[in-house]
């Protein structure tokens, strides 16, 4: 049965609907979700952060001022497609980019300016952490940089009364609630499994680290507290919804679900959340995420641990640079085509010059590159040298050549990945593939099967991201049924249409890709000798 305009003009009077924020590093996007999890209206804001006495930051005026406009362009949406104004909703989820720090004191100021999980000043921090807890804890989460700012001596710890993150900030100010979801909370600090909350033994041994500070505060009174996805975690105050709707049009009471980090969502949108499935996002920088059927028999400073929003073990394999060297060689031939006297379609270039890689050898002809525009923390590299080389025995044509650059798009992945699926034996059945190196179609799929030697699957719509992803979390709070697990309800309820198009690996590409790797190991002294020489 078709949905009318009116049918959805119904829904919004109602209080059908869903929305969700997300508070991504350049864009907030608001997205309102009608009855069958299809957007019926959005509108985003764009922004950036600024690099402020070294430090990455977003003021909190910034933070107020894009909240406030993505919102209000989603309104200005409903009114003019529905003709009425948005009064109530069904439910309210945010999210936003994971980590960092922000930290307030009794009256709610806060303390020092809101440190982003881009910073990478918390590495004396992080390596104690990681010895104290035999876990790995990286430089971005939460607890390093509390823990850094203690190793600082910064006079603002001692008045500590509420730490969290950014979309627990915005939940907090617009619920009165401090808590948190468990996928946002596992990259604060490491999380329990078992019991679904702060692992308890590495409370004890923090409070225990910093005893001789004699503060007036212990773990437990500054961190959230952790909820579930499909708990409730407040309702919409009368001053929550004056901030978040300026107009005053939107009535308080509505109930919010767990803010959640990008993460947990971006693993909601890909459907991604049960055991022995994972998502690789690949764009400018590339991650994936596996979620586990048991924990790691050891730390590796490789591999991230966090949870789903159910509060599943997932590894993370996360990598500075992925496709904006491929892209430069894109452009290269661009400007070649236009030299030549001939137009340029885009979509075109990168369709045919993709599609030439898999004309390829298996290897990429004995070519290696190496695609580090920044560092790469998997390979020990602090700043990145983007090369290519080649043996005068190399079979130098332009199919190995690209194929030799998608190749090591994934490379620093590999790496990361291998830990987890040759040495840790960890099974994935399928991965599902989004971001810019999926979009020729085929390609990036089949090279990706290659580097996990698993089946790699794309949705055809990709899903509306991370905002839709944190929406479809405050509608399954609103409306599961009784004991229906979040699995059940994105298979049956949320994704049940979706096209889905699955891929398995090419057992000759993946005896390539392997023969690549070991290239592409042996060749790091290569990047080294770059880094070291080449200023």
């Amino acid at each position: 049965m078709s949905i009318t305009k009116n049918d959805i003009k119904n829904s919004i009077i109602n209080g059908k609907t869903v929305l969700g924020i997300e508070l991504g590093s350049t864009r907030i996007k608001a997205v309102l979700l009608g009855e069958n999890n299809t957007p019926i209206a959005s509108g985003s804001h764009d922004w950036e952060n600024s690099y402020i006495n070294n430090v990455w930051t977003y003021s909190l005026d910034e933070v107020w001022t894009g909240l406030q406009d993505s919102y209000q362009k989603m309104a200005n949406n409903v009114k003019e497609q529905y003709g009425v104004p948005l009064q109530t909703i069904g439910a309210i989820g945010f999210s936003a980019m994971m980590h960092g720090y922000m930290v307030f004191n009794k009256k709610g100021d806060l303390l020092v300016p809101f440190r982003t999980w881009r910073n990478t000043i918390t590495e004396k921090a992080s390596e104690e952490l990681t010895k104290v807890f035999n876990y790995h804890i990286p430089q971005r989460w939460s607890i390093a940089h509390l823990y850094q700012a203690i190793l600082n001596g910064e006079e603002h710890v001692a008045d500590i009364a509420f730490q969290t993150t950014l979309e627990g900030y915005v939940h907090w100010k617009l619920t009165g609630e401090k808590v948190i979801g468990i996928g946002e909370a596992s990259g604060m600090f490491p999380i329990d499994i078992e019991t679904k909350n702060y692992n308890g033994k590495m409370v004890e041994q923090f409070d225990e680290l910093i005893a001789h500070k004699n503060f007036s505060w212990k773990f437990k009174d500054i961190f959230p507290k952790v909820l579930l996805a499909g708990e409730n975690a407040g309702v919409l105050t009368e001053e929550g919804a004056k901030l978040l709707d300026v107009t005053g049009n939107l009535k308080p009471g509505i109930p919010l679900c767990p803010p959640e980090g990008d993460a947990g969502t971006g693993m909601v949108a890909t459907n991604s959340i049960a055991q022995r499935t994972g998502n690789v996002s690949a764009g400018t920088s590339v991650f994936a995420m596996i979620v586990l059927e048991k924990d790691l028999s050891k730390a590796y400073e490789e591999i991230d641990l966090v949870t789903t929003p159910t509060g599943n073990l997932v590894a993370m394999v996360h990598c500075n640079n992925c496709t904006s060297d491929l892209n430069a060689w894109v452009g290269l031939f661009k400007e070649y085509s236009e030299a030549m006297g001939m137009e340029v379609n885009m979509d075109k270039l990168f369709a045919t010059l993709y599609n030439k890689a898999l004309e390829g050898d298996s290897d990429c002809g004995g070519l290696l590159a190496y695609n580090y525009f920044s560092g790469e923390h998997i390979t020990n590299f602090e700043e990145g040298r983007p090369l290519f080389v080649r043996t005068p025995e190399s079979k130098f044509n332009l199919a190995n050549f690209m194929r030799v650059h998608l190749f090591t798009s994934l490379g620093a992945l590999k790496t990361g990945l291998d830990i987890l699926l040759k040495e840790e034996g960890v099974k994935v059945d399928e991965m599902l593939g989004h971001g810019g190196l999926f979009k020729t179609k085929g390609v990036g799929q089949k090279i990706m099967a290659a580097a996990i030697n698993a089946p790699v699957s794309v949705m055809e719509t990709a899903g509306e991201g991370g905002a839709w992803g944190i929406a479809v979390l405050a509608g399954y709070m609103l409306n599961k049924a009784e004991s229906e697990t979040l699995d059940d309800y994105l298979s049956q309820k949320v994704f049940a249409g979706e096209v889905v198009t699955k891929m398995y690996p090419d057992a000759n590409d993946v005896k390539g890709f392997d023969e690549f790797m070991k290239r592409y190991t042996n060749g790091l002294p290569i990047e080294r000798a770059a880094v070291d020489k080449l200023k």
